[in-house]
């Protein structure tokens, strides 16, 4: 069964605050956006590769940290996380993308008050939905995001959803992404990569994000 926003409100919180916490690999404990460093976000950044369509520009991600963010954890396994009930459509209106001190960050924003729940693996290949076909995504290991409780294209019309396509990234431990499409309430994405390394996923509200951050080998 497809697993859709729900609709009970949401009060907006400031950017630094933690919405939820994923369940990765004993990040059960907070701590600041770099592993390397008390300040969130302090270190300079690159700039971002997409904005709502495969290979546009955008504003880097400096201020999509969480001071409070789950630290990376000592593997690599599976992250999930649940869907955070709020108000509106819950559409991907952005993908951006950024070089931090010790971690590339990907940020997905969506429309509305609620936050996407996750499900974010390696997998050995990128394949589009549906159809099993191979998806254009720079790397030789690929983390598949799954955002799930997001709005059926078809139910939000007047929202811009991001573009289908892939996007090269020169921030070094992030090659590219690749946005596939919504179906049944999910949305799917992959982060293409040189080789696996810990990961970790939050979500932030005002606006809604789900943040991806990969530590830098």
């Amino acid at each position: 069964m497809p697993r859709t926003a729900l609709t009970r409100g949401l009060a907006a919180v400031p950017l630094s605050a933690l919405v939820l916490l994923a369940g990765c690999g004993g990040g059960d404990t907070e701590e600041t956006s770099s592993s390397s460093s008390p300040a969130a976000a302090s270190s300079s950044t690159t700039p971002t590769t997409t904005t709502g369509s495969a290979g546009t520009a955008a504003d880097d991600t400096e201020d999509d940290a969480a001071t409070d963010a789950p630290p990376f954890p000592a593997d690599t396994g599976p992250d999930t996380g649940e869907v955070q009930a709020g108000e509106g459509p819950t559409v991907v209106t952005d993908l951006r993308i950024g070089a931090h001190d010790g971690f590339d960050r990907v940020v997905f924003e969506v429309s509305g008050s609620a936050v996407p729940g996750w499900d974010v693996a390696y997998t050995d290949s990128a394949t589009a939905e549906g159809t099993g076909d191979p998806v254009d995504v720079p790397g030789t290991t690929f983390l598949r995001v799954t955002l799930t409780g997001v709005t059926n294209p078809y139910e939000a019309p007047d929202v811009p959803e991001v573009a289908r396509g892939g996007t090269a990234s020169d921030t070094g431990t992030v090659q590219g992404v690749f946005y596939d499409s919504v179906f049944e309430g999910q949305a799917l994405a992959y982060v293409g990569l040189g080789a696996e390394t810990p990961f970790r996923v939050y979500a932030l509200t005002g606006p809604s994000r789900v943040v991806v951050e990969v530590q830098t080998p």
